[in-house]
């Protein structure tokens, strides 16, 4: 047996596969969802997930506002699966859209539970996508739409983040920011929209929080026919094969791990310490 463990630690190249054979010591857990929290629970709910946090070893960042809560949270695989049924339970609902990756290390170096006045920033009271969003586009629904010629495919990230990955002809808005995401649909994607009306609408962003939320402001706008890519980006590398992805490049994300690759694992960039955005090597 020692003589059989030794030689299956190496590939046929004759290099060491030994890290591939390692467990993963942390799952990372991406979630949101939007819905009405009146001001009394707010404290409660950050009050019981910090101490949930604490007692588990979870580490990560929460948003927890009156439209609903939004974060990303690491630790033990069962921990976190504790962590999530028992925010379900909190929040009273029975689904949360949620995605999940892996990571050798920590993702993050302390949990943080903050009240916002919105748990994605656009700046527009109005706003609300507890009421009222655009159509899901499932993962493996996604490739059509992106390849349907009566279509405009919009990237709802900012600028750095689009940079390092992305679908190949999506409208890039340049934003450095969420809040700038309704003065670029007024500039630019209401004149598109009126000189070519059936063009549909699809937007994407990493885990489908922000493409959400700007499904539910473009149809306050007046806008028609708006989709959204389901999950985001984390769920489409979830679901989609290399082979039949029409992704390219690496996703950033809002932790250490700075950017995953389409396995979901981390990938090559990290970030600059100087300007704070991330590098390629």
């Amino acid at each position: 047996m020692p003589e059989l463990r030794r030689i299956s630690l190496k590939n046929d190249l004759g290099m060491e596969i030994e890290d591939s054979l390692k467990k993963v010591k942390y799952k990372v857990a991406a979630f949101y969802k939007f819905l009405s929290i009146h001001d009394k629970d707010i404290l409660l709910i950050k009050e019981e997930l910090t101490e949930l946090a604490k007692n588990e070893e979870i580490k990560g960042t929460i948003l927890i506002a009156f439209e609903g809560i939004n974060g990303t949270v690491c630790g033990p695989e069962k921990a976190i699966t504790q962590f999530i049924e028992i925010l379900k339970q909190f929040l009273n609902i029975s689904d949360i859209n949620v995605k999940y990756s892996w990571t050798e290390k920590q993702a993050f170096r302390r949990f943080k539970a903050r009240r916002k006045k919105e748990i994605v920033t656009i700046g527009l009271k109005q706003i609300n996508p507890a009421k009222s969003v655009g159509k899901y586009l499932k993962a493996d629904e996604w490739n059509e739409f992106l390849e349907d010629p009566d279509s405009v495919v919009i990237d709802t990230r900012n600028e750095y983040e689009i940079k390092i990955g992305n679908f190949a002809g999506a409208l890039n808005p340049h934003t450095s920011s969420f809040r700038e995401f309704p003065s670029w649909v007024q500039k630019y994607l209401k004149p598109l929209i009126e000189k070519n009306p059936s063009l549909k609408i699809g937007m994407y962003c990493t885990g489908g929080i922000r493409c959400e939320k700007a499904t539910s402001y473009l149809i306050e706008e007046g806008f028609s026919d708006v989709h959204h890519l389901e999950g985001g980006i984390l769920k489409y590398l979830e679901d989609v094969t290399p082979e039949n992805s029409l992704w390219d490049g690496e996703c950033f994300v809002f932790d250490q791990r700075v950017s995953l690759d389409h396995d979901l694992s981390p990938g090559s960039h990290t970030m600059c310490h100087a300007c704070g955005l991330p590098i390629s090597p």
